[in-house]
């Protein structure tokens, strides 16, 4: 079977290395790995390839630092020419930013079967581009990948076939435990001074948390209470570094600004945190895996099961309520959570086991 494995951004890499690692042990298997481009700085995309053993591409769409309609545009253009010329079995896309929804369309448009890892997870926020990149691809896809219960209801919910859907657990996870000896040899906590647990990790790269200054502004400010306590790690994405030279508000100045942290390293800083406040949603089943207290600076989430039984809370930007839960979290009456089922590392071996035994789509 022929499979062109599709990425483009940071949490596509993590969510595909075990995939590859899996696929590599079959035979049976061809992968050719295809990246968009669409993350190319090299703190967001080579080192991760580096950290996590991800061979280099086969392709490199090369389309770079675009709008969100151009980057759609451009991946669907050149990714259509890869196809036409290698006529894959199969073509796997990971998560949900943009390169998953170009490439899923490009796959349905010139007549390749689909799979959608990380599918049907919903948050019902229709703002969220990321929302629309799910609804989307799962629409189209010929086979459905999901990591939690929730999911697989919600694909329910949407006409989507059973025959179509596939519980395996969570790739993110099996990445995560694989990695997470040897990212308890990152030396980053000394780098930056810090002691196991007297500190708090921040993650903000939302469109509607830091497009605006106003807004990241208002965002720092609520979390600034904790940096009151305890050092808060910033590890600042590209995007935001000019918004916060625009951002009024105070709250910045009480922050610890990083550059973009490799993969390991910043596994190393997650669970070493006291708590992890964050917009993403990768880091929130991180966390609730981890065991480490997470507070999602937003109003939905489209991985329930971090909340029901993981550590995350929704806290949106409320300035009382994080404070609220940071007070409890001083305390130790943070709730540890567990590990959801199947989350146990085994996630790529089920879903390459579906692709054998299904034989083709």
């Amino acid at each position: 079977m022929r499979i062109a494995a599709v990425v483009g951004a940071r949490p596509n890499f993590v969510k595909i290395a075990p995939i590859l690692a899996e696929m590599a042990r079959h035979p049976s298997l061809s992968v050719r790995l295809i990246h968009t481009g669409q993350h190319y700085d090299g703190r967001m995309s080579g080192a991760f390839f580096r950290d996590l053993d991800i061979p280099e591409p086969d392709v490199n769409l090369g389309v770079g630092a675009q709008t969100t309609v151009a980057q759609t545009a451009e991946i669907m253009v050149r990714l259509a020419a890869v196809l036409g010329d290698a006529r894959p079995d199969l073509v796997l896309v990971v998560g949900d930013v943009t390169s998953t929804l170009a490439a899923a369309l490009t796959a349905v448009k010139t007549g390749i079967p689909l799979a959608h890892v990380e599918a049907g997870l919903r948050s019902f926020d229709r703002t969220m581009p990321e929302e629309i990149n799910r609804v989307l691809t799962d629409a189209i896809a010929d086979l459905c990948f999901t990591t939690e219960p929730s999911a697989n209801e919600n694909l329910a919910r949407e006409g989507i076939p059973a025959a179509r859907v596939h519980h395996v657990g969570n790739v993110m996870i099996d990445t995560l435990f694989g990695f997470r000896e040897r990212a308890a040899a990152s030396p980053i906590l000394d780098t930056l001074g810090l002691a196991p647990r007297r500190f708090a990790a921040l993650t903000l790269h939302r469109p509607a948390n830091v497009d605006d200054s106003a807004a990241l502004g208002h965002v720092l400010s609520a979390v600034a209470a904790i940096a009151k306590d305890v050092p808060v790690i910033f590890p600042v994405h590209p995007r935001t570094r000019e918004r916060l030279a625009q951002a009024t508000d105070v709250g910045a100045a009480r922050l610890t600004l990083v550059d973009p942290l490799p993969y390991l390293d910043f596994v190393q800083l997650m669970a070493n945190a006291a708590c992890v406040l964050t917009d993403s949603g990768g880091i929130q089943e991180e966390t609730t895996a981890l065991g480490v207290p997470c507070l999602t600076l937003r109003t939905t989430t489209e991985r329930p099961i971090t909340v029901t039984q993981g550590t995350n809370r929704l806290t949106g930007v409320d300035a009382a309520r994080i404070a609220a839960a940071w007070d409890e979290i001083r305390r130790g009456r943070w709730p540890m959570g567990r590990l959801p089922e199947l989350w146990d590392g085994k996630a790529a071996e089920r879903l390459v086991r579906v692709l054998l035994d299904r034989g083709a789509v």
